[in-house]
């Protein structure tokens, strides 16, 4: 949870949580088996019942489009490869 809660990478953690490989182990382990998951149902149901969770939701469709150069795609502009294959077309 340490980790989640101030983004740091496992071998980071703090020397109390102990080697980060154990703690990166049990968290995989928990991970796996749905621990996790069935921790966050009971919670989530609990504050449910408590009343403490708003359940308004708001969906944004913003785009955002990234420039032509963001991309990590190979792009042809016309040098002089493309232009030969381009003649084998043409024909």
């Amino acid at each position: 949870m340490y980790r989640y809660r101030t983004g740091i990478a496992w071998r980071d953690l703090p020397e109390v949580f102990g080697p980060w490989q154990t703690a990166w182990t049990w968290h995989h382990r928990m991970a796996s088996n749905g621990t996790w998951d069935r921790a966050l149902d009971k919670l989530t149901a609990a504050a449910d019942a408590a009343g403490l969770i708003d359940w308004s939701l708001s969906v944004d469709s913003t785009i955002a489009r990234a420039h032509q150069h963001a991309t990590n795609t190979t792009r042809l502009t016309g040098g002089w490869i493309e232009l030969q294959e381009s003649a084998g077309r043409a024909a």
